[in-house]
C-alpha cells in the first residue's frame, strides 16, 4: 500500500496556500448562488476571499442558523447547490437537521482516514455506524470504497448477530464509535469466538486513552477521526498518533467561543470549518466543538494543520454514546410533562462506557412514566433519577459533561 492517500497531503505551505487561493473564491461564488447562503454572507465579493485571512472577516454560521434556515426553506436551507431531488440521499440528524449526500467517489472524505489506518483491498470493514436516517454508515461506507475495501454493513445494536457475523465473513476492520468495538469483544469472548480484527477505525466519541490501551492489548491499532454529518471528514489520526491532521478537503479556523475571532496558536477556541464541497458549500460552520492547533508537522510526512482533538463543546450540547444531546431537546420533554419544574442530563463513564443520567425536578415518585419521553425526545435510553424541585443547581446548566479526557 502506498504511504500517502494523494500528494496533496505533503504539500509545502507555499503550494497549499496557493491552491487555496484559487479554490477559495471559487466556492465562495458557489456558496452566494445558494439562497440561503447569499442572504447569510451578504454582500461579499467571491474574488476577494484567497486567503484564510480574509476567510477571517466572513461571518460564522451556526447550526441554530442552519435549522432555522431549513424551516425557512425546506429541506436544506437554500444552503445547497442542488434541489433536494438532486442529491442521491436525503438525511435526518437530530434537531431535526437535514443533510444531503452523495453516492460520487468519497463524498464525504472519509477514504483519506481508512487509508491512513492502513486499510485498503483485501480488507473487510464491519461498519457499525448507523444507516437509519443519519449519514454515519454511508460516510464509511463511502470511505471504504474509495480505499477498495470491502464492507458488513452491520449497523448498531444486535450485539451477538455482530459477532457471528464478523466470525463468519472474517471482517478485518471495525468501524464504529469508540466503545461498541469493546462490547463486540467482550461479547465474541463470552461465545468463545475469535475475531479477526487487527484495525479500528473509530469516531462519533472520545478514544479515552484506557479504551485504546486494551485494543492495542488485544492486535487491534485504533485511529480516530472527526467529522460530522454537515461537513464530512475534517480531521484524522495517523499512524504517528500526535494530533488530527486537518483534511485537505476543508479549511479550519480557531475561533474564540460566541465570536468568529480566530484565536492564537495553542489557545483554545471552537472549531469552525469552512469546506470546498462543491455541492455544499458551507463557510465558516461552526461546529460547538472545542480544540486548538499544535504546532509543526506530523512525525508522519503529512504537512498539513493539526488540532489537538476534541477538547469539549463551545456550548451545552454534548455527544454521548455517538448521539448529540442539545439543551433544546430537554426544554422539549420538559414541555411534555407540565408536573416537570427543570431537567438535567449529565453525561458519565461507567467503566469504558459512556453513560447518561436524566436528573428530573418533579414531585412525581414513579420515574418509570418519563422513560417514552426520555427515548422519544433524547433519542438515548439512560438512568432517569427523580429529585425535588428547587434541588438542581441555579446555574442554567441543561446539560453537564463529567467525563475526563486527559
Amino acid at each position: 500500500m502506498k504511504q500517502y492517500f494523494d500528494a496533496s497531503e505533503t504539500r509545502s505551505a507555499d503550494a497549499r496556500a496557493a491552491d487555496l487561493m484559487r479554490a477559495l473564491p471559487a466556492q465562495i461564488a458557489r456558496a452566494l448562488a445558494a439562497p440561503g447562503l447569499a442572504a447569510h454572507l451578504g454582500a461579499v465579493e467571491a474574488a476577494a476571499i484567497t486567503s484564510a485571512a480574509a476567510l477571517a472577516l466572513l461571518p460564522v454560521l451556526r447550526k441554530s442558523d442552519l435549522g432555522a434556515a431549513q424551516k425557512a426553506r425546506p429541506p436544506f436551507g437554500g444552503l445547497a447547490t442542488h434541489p433536494a431531488h438532486g442529491f442521491e440521499h436525503i438525511f435526518q440528524s437530530p434537531g431535526p437537521i437535514y443533510e444531503p449526500g452523495r453516492t460520487s467517489t468519497d463524498w464525504w472524505r472519509m477514504g483519506r482516514f481508512l487509508h491512513a489506518c492502513g486499510v485498503g483491498p483485501g480488507d473487510i470493514v464491519q461498519n457499525c455506524f448507523g444507516y437509519h436516517l443519519t449519514p454515519a454508515g454511508m460516510i464509511f461506507e463511502s470511505g471504504a470504497r474509495a480505499v477498495g475495501a470491502a464492507v458488513l454493513p452491520a449497523g448498531t445494536g444486535q450485539t451477538e448477530l455482530q459477532v457471528r457475523a464478523a466470525a463468519d465473513v472474517g471482517c478485518t476492520v471495525y468501524a464504529g464509535t469508540p466503545d461498541f468495538l469493546k462490547v463486540i469483544l467482550d461479547r465474541a469472548d463470552e461465545m468463545g469466538e475469535r475475531l479477526a480484527f487487527t484495525r479500528a477505525a473509530v469516531g462519533g466519541g472520545a478514544l479515552f486513552p484506557s479504551l485504546r490501551r486494551a485494543y492495542v492489548e488485544r492486535g487491534i491499532a485504533t485511529l480516530q477521526c472527526y467529522a460530522t454529518a454537515d461537513l464530512g471528514n475534517i480531521a484524522y489520526e495517523s499512524a504517528a498518533q500526535e494530533g488530527l491532521i486537518i483534511d485537505e478537503g476543508v479549511i479550519v479556523e480557531i475561533v474564540r467561543p460566541g465570536t468568529g475571532d480566530p484565536v492564537p496558536e495553542g489557545e483554545v477556541g471552537e472549531v469552525v470549518v469552512t469546506t470546498l464541497n462543491p455541492d455544499y458549500p458551507l463557510i465558516r460552520f461552526a461546529t460547538g466543538d472545542l480544540s486548538a492547533v499544535l504546532p509543526g508537522q506530523s512525525p508522519c510526512g503529512r504537512t498539513n494543520m493539526r488540532i489537538k482533538g476534541w477538547m469539549g463543546r463551545a456550548d451545552q450540547t454534548t455527544k454521548i454514546k455517538g448521539m448529540f444531546v442539545r439543551p433544546e431537546q430537554v426544554a422539549a420533554l420538559v414541555a411534555r410533562h407540565p408536573e416537570v419544574h427543570r431537567a438535567r442530563v449529565v453525561a458519565s463513564r461507567e467503566g469504558e462506557m459512556d453513560a447518561m443520567t436524566l436528573q428530573i425536578e418533579t414531585e412525581a415518585c414513579d420515574a418509570t412514566r418519563y422513560e417514552v419521553s426520555v427515548l422519544e425526545t433524547l433519542k438515548l435510553r439512560g438512568k432517569i433519577v427523580l429529585v425535588a424541585p428547587g434541588s438542581l443547581p441555579n446555574d442554567g446548566k441543561v446539560i453537564e459533561d463529567t467525563r475526563r479526557y486527559d
